[in-house]
């Protein structure tokens, strides 16, 4: 299930965003952190399975009625499992009558999960 961030899950949050490529470098990951905590239309979820968190997807509410997935990241030991797109699912469930897409980094795989935008980029 989608859970949204709140400060107490900041060390789970960096540790599942540092398996994306792009978020490997820490002061990266921590300007990433900074830009979901400080901006409105900058939201992520984590995805709790049993009692653990395995997953985080995060978003930018691009304009009205369009969400682009900026982050999505699963733990290494869960991948291969559908978490990502039940991750991927509960956000258009979530976010009814909402366009939802992939940026640069996350839209082959918005791609794979039907019923989704592709990238509003290319």
């Amino acid at each position: 299930m989608l859970i949204r961030f709140k400060k107490s899950y900041e060390k789970i949050a960096m540790g599942l965003l540092s398996f994306m490529p792009t978020e490997k470098d820490v002061k990266t990951l921590q300007l990433t952190m900074k830009e979901y905590d400080t901006k409105d239309n900058w939201q992520l979820y984590l995805w709790k399975q049993n009692d653990d968190f395995v997953g985080i997807v995060g978003v930018i509410k691009k304009e009205d009625h369009v969400l682009e997935i900026q982050h999505l990241s699963v733990n290494p030991s869960h991948r291969h499992m559908g978490i990502g797109t039940k991750m991927v699912q509960e956000l258009k469930d979530k976010f009814h009558g909402v366009t939802i897409c992939g940026n640069e980094q996350t839209a082959s795989f918005c791609e794979k999960c039907k019923g989704f935008e592709q990238n509003i980029h290319s």
